[in-house]
Order: structure tokens, then C-alpha cells, then sequence
């Protein structure tokens, strides 16, 4: 079941989290190259206070971006900024985001995200913490897959599983940790067209599209090709 409440306090340990290990950077190294083809980790810490912005936006029933080309067009703009104004930018919009999920309101209506998207509004915290916990790796500061909290783990690879779920391009597929089990790609009439066996962050980083399976066991056939998250 989703708990909103919870989901919001992870999201604001992970977002403190992040602030701390990104205080070792400096205005050179916020402009290298972030783990993210073409985006620096300027790019990576604008990209966050911006999505946090989004999220506000979805939570008070406004569209989440003015369009595509805008979102990406902030980005761009704030993703030269001197660190701390990063920095300061990435903890004022996590703040709103926190305060817009505070206000009493009906968590099991629909919003509205990108490209038509829907959700219950109870999923929005942890779509955030997605963004937080994903992008602290993006950034290439020392936090890695496996440092990632185990529940979140296991919820993102259901997460992600759910979405490739009936992807006509995507073979029927079981993942497996040794111990839990989770299905994506077609429907199959009887076992899975492949098997995919791993450590549970080996198993979301390819997922989610952070690494290229290397180190994951394959049985049946080749490792799947995902489509772009």
C-alpha cells in the first residue's frame, strides 16, 4: 500500500542526502561530465530543483511542465550556475515540494504527469524519490546502486517492471535475486522467455537504464533491450 506520509520523509532524507555529498563539489567539478550521456552534473542538480517545481505544479493540478522544449530549455539555463546557487536552488524546491505535499488534500485522485501520463496522487512522493535517488548516483560522488536503500530498491524494480509490463518489444521476462521474483515484458502462456538473475541493485540499475547488465546471469536468451525509460 502507498504511504504518501513515509514516502515524503524518504524523500527528504534522500534529498539531504544528496545536499551533503554534493557539497564536496566545487564550480569545476559541478561542470564535468555528470554519469548521464550530455549532462553535466549541473545539468543534473538543475534538472532536480526543477522537477521538484513539476512535481508542485502536479500536486496543485497544473500541467507539469509548459511544454517539453521549456523544461529542457530551464535546465539549460540553470545548469551553468555557480554550486552553491545550485545547491541553494535544489534545497528551496525541495522545501516547496515538501510543503505542497503537507496541505490536506485527496491522495487518491488522478494527476496528471508528462506526455499524458496518470497517477494516483498518493504515487507522486515516490516518483520524487525516484528523481532524488537516481540522480545522486548520476552524479558520480561516491554514491553507488548498492548504496541505495533496500526498500527503495525493491519498489523501483517493481516500478520499472510494472511499466515494460505487455511492452510488445520487450520478451516475457522473469527477474530474480535469489530470493523475491518480478515479471515484465509480454504476457507468456507458460515460463518466461528468459530469466534475469542478479543482485537486486545490479538488477535496477539495468532496469533503469545505469548499467548495461554486465554482471547479471541470463537464461533462455540474450539480455532483453529495454525501451528509454
Amino acid at each position: 500500500m502507498i504511504d504518501h506520509v513515509r514516502d515524503l520523509a524518504s524523500v527528504r532524507d534522500a534529498t539531504e542526502r544528496l545536499l551533503t555529498a554534493a557539497t564536496k563539489l566545487d564550480n569545476a567539478s559541478a561542470a564535468e561530465p555528470s554519469r548521464l550521456p550530455g549532462w553535466s552534473r549541473g545539468h543534473v542538480l538543475a534538472h532536480l530543483a526543477r522537477n521538484a517545481d513539476a512535481l508542485v505544479n502536479v500536486l496543485e493540478g497544473r500541467p507539469m511542465y509548459v511544454s517539453g522544449d521549456a523544461r529542457d530549455a530551464d535546465i539549460e539555463r540553470d545548469a551553468p550556475r555557480p554550486v552553491d546557487a545550485q545547491l541553494a536552488d535544489v534545497r528551496a524546491s525541495a522545501a516547496r515540494f515538501q510543503d505542497a505535499g503537507a496541505v490536506p488534500a485527496d491522495w487518491s485522485r488522478t494527476v496528471e504527469l508528462r506526455n499524458g501520463v496518470t497517477d494516483t496522487a498518493a504515487r507522486v512522493p515516490f516518483r520524487r524519490w525516484i528523481e532524488v535517488e537516481l540522480h545522486h548516483v548520476d552524479l558520480g560522488v561516491g554514491y553507488e546502486l548498492e548504496d541505495l536503500p533496500e526498500d527503495f530498491v525493491a519498489r523501483e524494480i517493481e516500478f520499472l517492471t510494472d511499466r515494460f509490463r505487455g511492452h510488445p518489444e520487450v520478451p516475457a521476462t522473469r527477474l530474480t535475486d535469489g530470493t523475491r521474483a518480478w515479471s515484465t515484458g509480454r504476457a507468456s502462456q507458460g515460463e518466461p522467455d528468459i530469466t534475469v538473475t542478479g543482485a537486486a541493485p545490479a538488477l535496477l540499475g539495468w532496469l533503469a537504464g545505469r548499467r548495461d547488465g554486465a554482471g547479471l546471469t541470463v537464461g533462455g536468451d540474450a539480455l532483453p533491450t529495454l525501451p528509454p525509460l
